[in-house]
């Protein structure tokens, strides 16, 4: 349930951010160059220019498969005199939802300089000496290390709205005193993660930009123009198994972007011979299998080609064929799985994002003989969740 405060979002925002310079010396702002972290960005800017806090320390990690509009806006960002810019372009391993053999994009590798998508920039971090090539799991390491035994309060663009997993993670529990609205880095040192922008709604965020006239990537205007939804808007690397959408118009916009990536990394080129449908999802049985999981195993059998990965998904499908196995339409489940085949999705995006839906919860609320919310089970996607009346 939400409570409305008679406090707008910018208001709240602002305060959060003054409270978090309050509570810590050091403050880095998370930028990735997408419309949540611009916001954030500017919020905190002001922040620190009242209380004589400049410059900024601001972090990019880059993917280097990006937009070249998106980087083009990062580097006006982190040339900002009042900007201390933190731009890693160093070695790390990237997914590749688009091809059955190379699983990865081994970023900014040594020695592969004509390969690489662009030059890095003069003043960016090359070397990585954080001890693991993984995206997510060097922002810890980053922290770890260059702030090693102090406290520190990294800002970030995540919102609630985006999925009810975070609303839930960003509103139940404390993390850092009262604070919900945040995580728990390294409690013992004091290392944190804040998302002040937590209850912001995308419609806040585009009012914020637009009325202040602050610069944002052109990438969004691309999308609006493609006629892609604002809440499935998303800036990342163009492999990654949530935007490979932007696959099917990229060879439009950004021409030599297209030419660069599609010499760099396998699979790429396809988009250009296949539908966003026929690529990334399955939306008709072929006739010659009796139903989605027999469908979900050939694929799993003859597309996976890394044995490793291959067991992994096959683990990963038999728990959820465990625990969702008594669904009433249990080809749902199978065509996630069969979409997380097709993209190569061996971090199981799409898999957790099944499992946080309210469906899913209210599912297995119902496994365990828990009280049922009628009303929402009475929904009509609901009911293909739920195998009895209610």
């Amino acid at each position: 349930m939400k409570i409305y405060l008679k406090q707008n979002v910018w208001d709240a925002a602002l305060e959060r951010i003054e409270h978090i310079f309050d509570e810590f010396d050091d403050v880095v702002v998370s930028f990735s160059g997408g419309k949540d972290s611009t916001v954030t960005f500017q919020l905190a800017m002001m922040v620190a220019e009242k209380r004589n806090r400049l410059p900024l320390k601001v972090m990019f990690l880059d993917q280097e498969a990006e937009w070249q509009n998106v980087i083009d806006y990062v580097r006006d960002v982190m040339t900002d005199p009042r900007v201390d810019p933190m731009w890693f372009q160093m070695p790390i391993r990237m997914t590749n939802s688009t091809s059955n053999d190379q699983h990865f994009l081994h970023c900014w590798t040594e020695g592969d300089d004509e390969d690489w998508m662009r030059p890095k920039e003069d003043f960016a971090i090359t070397e990585n000496i954080y001890g693991t090539d993984r995206f997510f799991d060097l922002f810890p390491a980053i922290m770890k290390h260059h702030w090693p035994n102090k406290k520190l309060a990294v800002l970030a663009g995540v919102r609630a709205e985006e999925s009810p997993a975070r609303l839930a993670g960003l509103t139940t529990a404390a993390t850092y005193k009262w604070i919900t609205w945040g995580k728990a880095v390294d409690k013992k040192v004091g290392q944190y993660n804040f998302y002040p922008l937590y209850d912001w709604s995308y419609t806040d965020i585009w009012k914020s930009i637009h009325e202040n006239g602050w610069q944002y990537a052109k990438a969004y205007d691309y999308f609006y123009q493609y006629g892609i939804s604002p809440t499935k808007m998303r800036v990342s690397n163009l492999h990654h198994e949530t935007a490979v959408h932007q696959l099917f118009y990229l060879q439009e916009i950004e021409r030599e972007t297209w030419n660069k990536l599609t010499k760099r990394l396998e699979g790429i080129n396809q988009a250009r011979h296949m539908t966003k449908e026929d690529m990334f999802q399955a939306k008709k049985l072929p006739y010659m299998f009796k139903d989605w999981k027999e469908y979900r195993d050939h694929l799993l059998v003859n597309l996976v080609t890394d044995q490793s990965y291959q067991d992994a998904m096959r683990k990963r499908f038999h728990a959820m064929d465990e625990k969702y196995g008594l669904m009433k339409d249990v080809s749902k489940l199978h065509k996630v799985h069969i979409a997380t085949v097709l993209a190569q999705d061996i971090d199981f995006t799409k898999c957790s994002n099944f499992e946080q839906s309210p469906y899913a919860i209210t599912y297995r609320r119902w496994r365990r003989g828990e009280p049922k919310d009628i009303k929402f089970v009475q929904k009509s996607e609901a009911k293909d969740w739920i195998p009895v009346a209610v």
